[in-house]
């Protein structure tokens, strides 16, 4: 609370979603773990095959949060919101 007490710009709590890059050797390995990503869940995931023919699956979740806290040095939001976000954010750690 310190620090954010302290900033004089903008400050946004921002969680960013998981993702995992996998290089793949054959376009069906993708595929097969594709399907087994969004089956569990990871609506985000996707293939992508490059010029030079490497193929990468990445696995993406979709838990993330982005909320702003302060504008131009003026906080927007209680300590208590702060310590409700920060118990958010970590939950969705978990879930990731």
């Amino acid at each position: 609370m310190t620090a954010l007490e302290k900033a004089t710009g903008d400050v946004v709590l921002k969680f960013e979603p998981f993702i995992l890059h996998v290089l793949c050797q054959e376009l069906q390995d993708a595929q097969l773990l594709h399907a087994v990503a969004i089956d569990s869940g990871f609506r985000n995931s996707g293939i992508t095959v490059g010029r030079g023919g490497k193929i990468m699956m990445a696995v993406r979740s979709t838990h993330c949060l982005e909320v702003p806290l302060s504008h131009k040095g003026k906080l927007m939001v209680s300590e208590e919101y702060i310590e409700f976000l920060i118990h958010v954010a970590n939950r969705k750690m978990e879930e990731n």
